[in-house]
């Protein structure tokens, strides 16, 4: 069985434990990621947003795994290890995907690769303590400014270390009002 795992940040340069081989492929569907969570620890994250957005290509790696339900567990362990249930964080290609936009965008591309299966995060926008509410791009450069210390340079990695090919309207806002550009791969 082929399963591909899609990413789009922090999985890209730091996949723990997930049992992924190979190189990531910059080849993989077009969906509507924008850096729209902050995080428990401060950081703005790139997450799924609703359609509305503009589609970015993300980036795609095989995974070693027999079964699509060892590809979620193995993710969403990666993403949400302190949940009771961490799967919840993952969605899943075959009949799997409670969101339509990204699970039609999934399939055709998984289907032209000869994929049996796909899996990817699923956490939602927050902001301000908000599970749901998508932050304007000012409202995310705003906040950016107001870190400090460690959180201010966490913050900074993860938009700096996000792949380039992730061009977003707030990835370009955040560049152009505090200059932290992607870093070239070495």
């Amino acid at each position: 069985m082929q399963i591909a795992c899609l990413g789009w940040g922090s999985l890209i340069w730091d996949p723990r434990e997930l049992p992924v081989r190979g190189k990531w492929f910059d080849d993989g569907p077009m969906l509507p990621i924008e850096f729209a969570r902050q995080s428990s620890d401060g950081r703005i994250t790139l997450v799924l947003v609703p359609p509305t957005f503009p589609f970015v290509r993300c980036l795609w790696k095989p995974m070693s795994v027999r079964k699509l339900t060892e590809a979620r567990t193995a993710l969403g362990h990666r993403e949400s290890s302190k949940s009771e249930k961490p799967e919840r964080s993952v969605d899943f290609w075959p009949r799997g995907s409670r969101n339509r936009p990204v699970a039609t965008q999934v399939a055709r591309w998984a289907r032209d690769m000869r994929l049996d299966g796909v899996v990817w995060t699923n956490l939602p926008p927050s902001f301000q303590g908000q599970e749901g509410r998508i932050p304007t791009s000012q409202e995310v450069v705003n906040y950016l400014r107001t870190l400090r210390g460690a959180e201010r340079r966490r913050s900074e990695a993860y938009i700096r270390n996000a792949p380039r090919q992730i061009d977003t309207d707030y990835r370009r806002a955040i560049e152009r009002q505090l200059r932290w550009k992607p870093i070239d791969p070495a």
